[in-house]
């Protein structure tokens, strides 16, 4: 039986030690996962392009706290058990909840300008 095999244009020319890799992976994996991969590879390479590529929790929180205002800051602290519904529902760990919430106790103490 013959194996299959695939032909991809590539953007650069590959090295051995990549091809190799490459070969490696592609005869390791099933089809199904690889593809999975290669769609993720793609949306982050395609974020990460765009300049719109934001991982991790710094990120996250940043993204949460950043133009936060003091009252801003105090009322989400008032309403805390809705806030952390919010942010659950976003899929954000407890750990990540706590220290927006960290922050956002520090920024509710600062003087309003």
């Amino acid at each position: 039986m013959a194996k299959p095999t695939v032909e991809l244009p590539i953007s650069k020319k590959p090295t051995d030690a990549e091809l190799k890799k490459l070969k490696d992976y592609f005869k390791e994996m099933p089809v199904d996962e690889i593809l999975t991969g290669l769609k993720f590879a793609k949306n982050r390479w395609s974020a990460k392009d765009a300049g719109t590529l934001k991982v991790g929790r710094k990120s996250i929180i940043q993204k949460e706290v950043h133009s936060v205002t003091t009252e801003q800051a105090q009322w989400r602290l008032k309403n805390w058990k809705m806030m952390i519904a919010n942010y659950r529902r976003r899929g954000y760990s407890y750990p990540t909840i706590s220290r927006i919430k960290k922050i956002l106790i520090q920024k509710s103490k600062k003087k309003s300008k």
